[in-house]
Formats: C-alpha cells, sequence, structure tokens
C-alpha cells in the first residue's frame, strides 16, 4: 500500500517526523497539537481516521489510551518479536526500602526483577502470604481446583525449609496438571467433541485431547509438542501416537459434509 501524508506509525521515526503538512502525528506530552490524538477524535468524518466507512473505528478506551501515552511522554518501544534475545542483568533489589518487610527476600532472579518493577511504580512488595494462601495459589495454578483439607493440612504440619517445593513437584506429577494445562491449550487450538456447524454433530477427536494431556504430564519439550501436532505424520516412520496428534489440524469449525 502507499503511505499518504508521509506518515508511518510501525516505526519510530516515522511516527514522530514531520509530516508534508507541517505537523507531527505525536508530539510528545502534548496531545491537543499530536495529529494523531486530533484525528481519531474529530468529529468531522471527513479527517477521522480510521474512516467511518472502513468499519475499524476505535473504541472509547482504546483512544483514552493513545491519548493517555501521548500525554505521558509517547515512550516508544520495539516489538519484542524484532530483538535480538538478549539476557539482562540482574537487578539489585533495595533492602532499605523493605524494612517493613522483615519476613521477605528475594528468593531467586524473578524476585529481584519484580521488586525493580514495584520499586519504579513507587510500591513495595507485600507482605509474605501464609502457608494456607501459598498452597492454595499454587494448587489452583497447577490443577484448576483447590485443594483438599488434607492436602492443606499435610503442608501446614510440615515445618521442612522445602516443604512449598515439595508441594509444587507433588501437583506437577499429578495427571490433574496435564489435564488444567491441557484444557487451556485445547480451548486455544479451537478443539470441540462435535463439528460446530449445522446439526453441530459428534466427532471422535478424543484421542486428540488425550494426546495433548498426556504430553504435558510427560513434560515433552514444546518443540517437539509442535512439530508433532503441525506434521506428525510427515516425521520419519510416524508413530501412532504422532499420528493422533495431527488433530490439531482438524480443531477447526467443519460442515461434515
Amino acid at each position: 500500500a502507499n503511505r499518504e501524508a508521509g506518515l508511518r506509525l510501525d516505526e519510530e521515526l516515522g511516527a514522530f517526523a514531520e509530516l508534508d503538512s507541517g505537523e507531527r502525528a505525536i508530539v510528545p506530552n502534548n496531545r491537543e497539537t499530536s495529529a494523531l490524538i486530533q484525528r481519531i477524535t474529530t468529529d468531522d468524518e471527513e479527517l477521522r481516521m480510521p474512516p467511518p466507512e472502513s468499519g475499524k473505528s476505535l473504541t472509547a478506551k482504546e483512544i483514552k489510551t493513545l491519548s493517555n501515552w501521548v500525554d505521558q511522554g509517547a515512550a516508544w518501544s520495539k516489538h519484542w518479536a524484532f530483538q535480538p534475545p538478549v539476557r539482562s542483568l540482574i537487578p539489585k533489589a533495595n533492602y532499605d526500602a523493605l524494612e517493613s518487610l522483615s519476613a521477605w527476600k528475594p528468593l531467586g532472579p524473578i524476585d529481584h526483577f519484580i521488586h525493580a518493577s514495584l520499586r519504579r511504580a513507587g510500591l513495595v512488595p507485600e507482605e509474605v502470604a501464609d502457608k494456607e494462601t501459598l498452597i492454595r495459589r499454587v494448587t489452583l495454578d497447577l490443577t484448576g481446583l483447590p485443594p483438599t483439607i488434607q492436602d492443606v493440612d499435610n503442608f501446614l504440619n510440615d515445618k521442612s525449609p522445602n516443604a512449598y517445593e515439595r508441594v509444587v513437584d507433588r501437583l506437577l506429577e499429578s495427571a490433574r496438571y496435564g489435564e488444567h494445562m491441557g484444557r487451556i491449550w485445547l480451548d486455544a487450538a479451537r478443539f470441540a467433541d462435535t463439528h460446530g456447524l449445522h446439526l453441530d454433530n459428534e466427532r471422535s477427536i478424543w484421542p486428540y485431547r488425550d494426546w495433548v494431556i498426556e504430553a504435558f504430564n510427560n513434560n515433552m519439550p514444546f518443540d517437539q509438542f509442535t512439530i508433532e501436532q503441525l506434521a506428525g505424520d510427515l516425521l520419519p516412520t510416524p508413530s501412532l501416537s504422532q499420528r493422533v496428534a495431527t488433530g490439531f489440524n482438524r480443531c477447526n469449525v467443519t460442515t461434515s459434509e
């Protein structure tokens, strides 16, 4: 497509450059002089962008988000997918700000990154969660189900330093883990036991569902998980399991004709 008015919004230089009209699409900290904001908020249908007839008009929430972004300085960041991966330096925790949280301490690199983000926002970590909260949280996260009373009692009575790690290991080894994670994947893959159109007849695609659950429970590497679903039948001497995995390609809505 040909660009008009010299405007390009997919690159930083183009987004902030002077347009053919002498205006600038984005003027940091000033929505009133930003042509972009003027065009998405004007009542003049001849000037409104996107054009009303395009069917792509922005919602009030989207307009507010863009306007606030401009007023806050229009900080520009490149799309993560087009940036080379770089190992970030682990930020140091500001322990002076944590004096009131004597029980809190970073347990690993992730905690340092979280604390750095909180510090930038002028916040401090919450108090350390009690054991009842921890086991409920991790059990729901990994199985989609609340812990049983016996599970909670066992965790509360386990005074060892690695009690929490043992709970995590137990949950990851549970069949419920694969069922929960598999449900999330199957939703994304548009899995259903019926065709989805016309009479919505049943279809025998449950072996693919079971394959997904078993893949999670067996801790299958994600590259293998992806390859077998996309082209398992094209692998050298494919196994029955690998052929079943390609049921992924039949999860779309069909007419069954």
